[in-house]
């Protein structure tokens, strides 16, 4: 029988008499105790350790685990909110119908950005710290920037989509106190493809 089902019987058995004893604690209890052991099967490796202490003790270690956004205004007074780190909140359907609250991982954390749309450049600022310059990878298109860092302690990754076409070859970045800034030029025009032929 499944978690969920278990779940479903127990929720029957408490409607039907809210008065527990002693053995439907430890029903709730064995649930709680396998759903404890999901969530660790659904991490991914690399946030789950076991470290041995100078006592010899060995304790587990789990994450880290970060969450959080930031919201700006952008040029036309619109709200834009972006998420960053590697724990996505999200819902799973269960069999009775009612969603249940999980989340989602990944190993590489999505760091905070923000994307300011300049005149004639896009300037993406983001914090990646805890890395040296040498670890980053940046790569882009006309209309997408990525950052990525793949370390033994550290994994950052994120895929910008840009709010204007840029010219990939006409790109600066630095990096300073764990802070990384890449400003792209904006293409001002296209100018058509192929030679002007003159009509004698």
């Amino acid at each position: 029988m499944s978690r969920d089902e278990d779940f479903s019987r127990w929720f029957r058995k408490f409607r039907r008499s809210p008065l527990f004893g002693l053995e439907d604690f430890e029903d709730f209890d064995r649930m709680m105790d396998e759903m404890f052991k999901e969530m660790i099967e659904d991490l991914p490796k690399d946030l789950y350790k076991e470290r041995k202490l100078p006592n010899g003790r060995v304790v587990k270690e789990m994450g880290p685990f970060v969450y959080g956004y930031s919201m700006t205004v952008d040029s036309d007074g619109k709200p834009v909110i972006r998420e960053f780190g590697n724990v996505k909140p999200s819902t799973k359907a269960t069999h009775i119908g009612v969603p249940k609250p999980s989340f989602e991982y990944k190993e590489e954390r999505e760091p905070l950005v923000d994307v300011i749309n300049e005149s004639d450049a896009i300037r993406v600022i983001a914090e990646i710290p805890g890395i040296d310059k040498k670890d980053i990878n940046l790569s882009c298109s006309e209309r997408t920037l990525t950052i990525s860092v793949d370390t033994e302690k550290r994994k950052y990754y994120k895929e910008i989509e840009l709010p204007e076409e840029i010219d990939p070859k006409i790109a600066k970045a630095t990096y300073t106190n764990g802070v990384l800034e890449v400003t792209l030029t904006k293409i001002r025009e296209k100018k058509p493809k192929g030679e002007k032929i003159r009509i004698e």
